[in-house]
């Protein structure tokens, strides 16, 4: 076997089951769920994975890892701090908007896999917290800095909770809901007239 064919059945493998873990739950599914959306048989899949928790794994790994590389590569054409900030939220959405199964998953089964592979995939979300933390610590005047890893888990909150509400094919555009989030995290929503008179101003 190929290691194109090799790689071809098992990012169909990782997607397909990617989709039916965000339908139907991580728990809830067996290998033969698996094998049945797949098309593949179980030996097959056991080719690729040793069991279920293996696969789910991959699948949270190879998520954060291309989110990852891909966070470090877009902020490297920023020109300053909150363009750096901008480059990672425009790649952060259009990646999970491509992504969204996955993107549940990482949500609903964060605390589903076994200790061993959930410290490692823990490592990987640290490293990407820590990169977003640094990069709105950059960013903010000393005067008034707030706490860079509370501002980074608030974006990320934002972001990472797309899959219940935003649809792809919708109205708005991925790269259109990046601007919109890139907008409110890096410069808020009210302008300051508009929050003076709010407070009476």
């Amino acid at each position: 076997m190929s290691t194109h064919q090799y790689d071809e059945r098992l990012h169909n493998l990782l997607r397909t089951a990617a989709d039916v873990f965000a339908q139907q739950g991580y728990h809830a599914t067996s290998m033969r769920d698996l094998s049945k959306a797949t098309g593949m048989s179980l030996a097959g899949m056991y080719y690729y994975v040793r069991c279920k928790d293996e696969l789910l794994y991959q699948i949270q790994e190879r998520c954060f890892m291309g989110v990852l590389a891909g966070a470090r590569s877009a902020i490297e054409s920023g020109t300053d701090p909150a363009a750096r900030i901008d480059r990672l939220i425009q790649h952060h959405v259009t990646f999970f908007t491509e992504h969204m199964s996955e993107m549940k998953v990482l949500s609903h089964e964060a605390d589903s896999l076994t200790s061993e592979r959930q410290e490692s995939i823990n490592q990987l979300k640290k490293q990407y917290v820590t990169l977003l933390a640094d990069l709105i610590g950059d960013a903010q005047e000393d005067a008034a800095k707030a706490d860079k890893r509370v501002a980074a888990y608030a974006l990320f909150g934002m972001m990472n909770w797309i899959y219940t509400w935003y649809d792809p094919e919708g109205d708005i555009k991925p790269q259109d809901l990046a601007e919109h989030f890139s907008e409110i995290f890096l410069h808020g929503i009210l302008t300051s007239t508009t929050s003076a008179l709010s407070h009476g101003g």
